[in-house]
């Protein structure tokens, strides 16, 4: 299987190659073209109630779609998400987990479990949602977020404004705070911000959705 980013980082999309026999699992509504001989069947994500937990905890749909090649040659798709912004791949192995903020998953080889864990009150306070999507498994997937994406390496703490955390691994410790003193937080216009800490690699977003959803509700 070839998976290749294009467009990005303003305009991301998913180019992948099947080759016989292979397949890839991704969110519904992803694909915006395939061939006209793969195989496209919708299930629920991880089962009925499972799915309905992701869909109203985590931020994702409640079904997913399963792109399979039956033919005896290489057939290609085409994946994006629903905003304009950057798209990344990663890789697990065996015994890998990363957290994803709800609606970044795109897609996945088989080899690779999604589902839900709690987040905690900080990382409501951040705007991440209650709930964080936990991939786990072996093989790689892709994810998304409105704006460009940046990587840190952590090895003590980090600063991130709300609303700009995309991917983290297990371990990482999130407590969210005011940027600064009480006054001086919100005439600042920063309000809270997202204190990390620990050791590896995070995914940033360069903007974010509720910021846009701010700036147009100013100018109207």
């Amino acid at each position: 299987m070839e998976i290749e980013i294009e467009g990005a980082p303003a305009f991301g999309f998913i180019k992948i190659l099947l080759n016989p026999g292979e397949k890839i699992i991704a969110e519904s509504g992803a694909m915006s073209g395939m061939d006209a001989a793969l195989d496209m069947k919708a299930g629920f994500n991880g089962g009925f109630l499972r799915g309905l937990v992701k869909k109203f905890l985590g931020g994702e749909s409640l079904f997913i779609n399963e792109f399979t090649n039956n033919t005896s040659q290489a057939l290609r798709l085409t994946l994006t998400q629903p905003f304009p912004g950057d798209i990344r791949t990663g890789e697990l192995g065996n015994g890998e987990k990363i957290y994803l903020q709800p609606g970044a998953y795109i897609c996945s080889e088989p080899g690779i479990s999604l589902g839900i864990k709690w987040a905690g009150f900080h990382s409501w306070f951040g705007g991440e949602g209650l709930f964080r999507i936990q991939l786990s498994g072996t093989g790689r997937y892709a994810f998304g977020a409105y704006g460009g994406m940046l990587e840190k390496e952590i090895d003590g703490e980090l600063i991130v404004d709300t609303n700009h955390l995309v991917a983290y691994p297990p371990g990482m410790q999130i407590k969210t705070q005011l940027s600064g003193g009480l006054i001086s937080s919100f005439t600042s216009g920063e309000g809270f911000v997202m204190r990390i800490k620990g050791k590896g690699k995070v995914i940033l977003q360069t903007r974010s959705a509720a910021g846009l959803v701010k700036w147009v509700n100013r100018s109207l």
